[in-house]
């Protein structure tokens, strides 16, 4: 990877190595027929995200055997829970079958609680980010949040949580929003790497996301990035109202605070 160097069998290569095996499944098979398995809800797997999952576990189980796993799609096994996996093999499903080439692999791990290390790969254009702790990076080159023209990604996406007392999409209707941002919508966590890059100004969402194998990697990059990283209602992430507020630095961060402020019914 250039001048950084990764040292190998370490969390960081294994992730590495992991994602990029997925994505080759991915890039393998995108475009052509897609086999769906239903799960309930309107909610979906293909054939592919099958195998990607599979691909993934077993670069883990062959390096790191005593961990567990939490998968997106083969839920959860193994070790005693001080070192778990969060995979996520192919974030954008409904995009990969639809043809639209905006999906991600993610991989987290989190070590007593804490995430140490996290990958975001983009099968399709062959970018890699990741984070081993300290920075974020794509390749080689650190990941630098800027304002991205102010293009803040509104995730549309259920489950909705909070759907009583606030919804992004309401955000989409406000003019103080919509005059001072340009609303987009990835309908993939792949959004949430772009913001660390500075491709995006924030991201928003409802939900709750301590454990999801889907938001885990996303919210580690943006951290480790110096992205401004919060709850809707700019608390510490994972509590309160929960949901997610993530931001390139601390003006937008509390310019959207305040708009969503005046959504929130409580």
């Amino acid at each position: 990877m250039g001048g950084l160097i990764i040292k190998p069998g370490s969390d960081a290569e294994v992730a590495i190595r992991a994602a990029e095996a997925a994505c080759e499944v991915i890039r393998r098979a995108y475009g052509g027929a897609v086999e769906r398995f239903d799960k309930g809800g309107g909610d979906f797997a293909t054939g592919v995200d099958l195998a990607a999952e599979r691909v993934i576990r077993g670069i883990l189980r062959e390096e790191r055997p005593r961990d567990a796993i939490l998968g997106e799609e083969y839920g959860a096994d193994g070790g005693d829970g001080s070192r778990v996996w969060l995979v996520d093999p192919l974030c954008g499903t409904l995009n990969f079958a639809a043809r639209t080439p905006l999906v991600a692999v993610n991989i987290a791990l989190r070590v007593e609680g804490e995430v140490t290390m996290a990958v975001s790969a983009d099968p399709l254009s062959g970018e890699v980010f990741w984070t081993g702790g300290e920075g974020a990076f794509i390749g080689d080159e650190p990941l630098v949040p800027t304002m991205g023209d102010r293009l803040v990604d509104v995730n549309l996406d259920p489950p909705f949580p909070n759907r009583v007392i606030f919804r992004a999409a309401w955000l989409l209707a406000d003019d103080a929003f919509i005059g001072s941002f340009r609303p987009r919508v990835l309908s993939t966590t792949l959004a949430l790497a772009w913001v660390a890059a500075g491709r995006r100004a924030a991201y928003i969402t409802d939900g709750h996301l301590r454990d999801s194998v889907h938001f885990t990697s996303g919210i580690a990059l943006c951290q480790a990035a110096g992205c401004i990283v919060t709850n809707l209602a700019g608390q510490a992430i994972h509590t309160g109202i929960q949901g997610l507020v993530v931001a390139s630095d601390p003006a937008t961060h509390r310019e959207l605070l305040d708009i969503v402020a005046l959504h929130r019914r409580i």
